[in-house]
């Protein structure tokens, strides 16, 4: 009898609950946008490393009011260079300038005028430029929307 009892109690309970209902949601807007914003900076850093060689010898002789000891002024034998860059062997031949001619004013006291230039094979030039880059990219996003 107690589980009859207890049956219509909760059956009674049950029939007289109010059910669940959904009730609409409405928006409180119309209208709006969003605006996004991103900013985005990078930086290069770059080396640029520029070498310039000579392979062969250069040797001038200019003037005026001087003599050599030799007609031809044709320079004696070469001597033998080698130098190693990063792993890299080089070798070159260039004047040997102990065997050069001599030269000498032609009259003592007068005017004279004398060049003498030599230029050996190897490394004429090393360049190093380092730069660095700073690039900045912006992007602005708008969105609209409406109900």
């Amino acid at each position: 009898m107690k589980k009859v009892f207890v049956l219509i109690v909760g059956a009674f309970a049950l029939a007289s609950a109010k059910t669940a209902t959904a009730v609409p949601v409405v928006p409180n807007f119309t209208q709006g946008s969003m605006t996004s914003n991103t900013t985005t900076t990078s930086t290069v850093t770059e080396t640029i490393n520029s070498m310039d060689y000579d392979t062969g010898w250069q040797y001038v002789v200019t003037g005026t009011g001087v003599t050599s000891d030799d007609n031809t002024l044709t320079p004696g034998g070469t001597t033998q260079s080698t130098v190693t860059l990063d792993g890299v062997t080089s070798t070159w031949n260039g004047l040997d300038l102990d065997q050069r001619p001599n030269f000498q004013q032609l009259n003592p006291g007068a005017a004279f005028q004398f060049t003498e230039n030599y230029r050996g094979p190897g490394l004429t030039n090393h360049t190093i430029i380092q730069r660095q880059t700073t690039i900045n990219s912006v992007t602005d996003t708008v969105s609209t929307f409406t109900q």
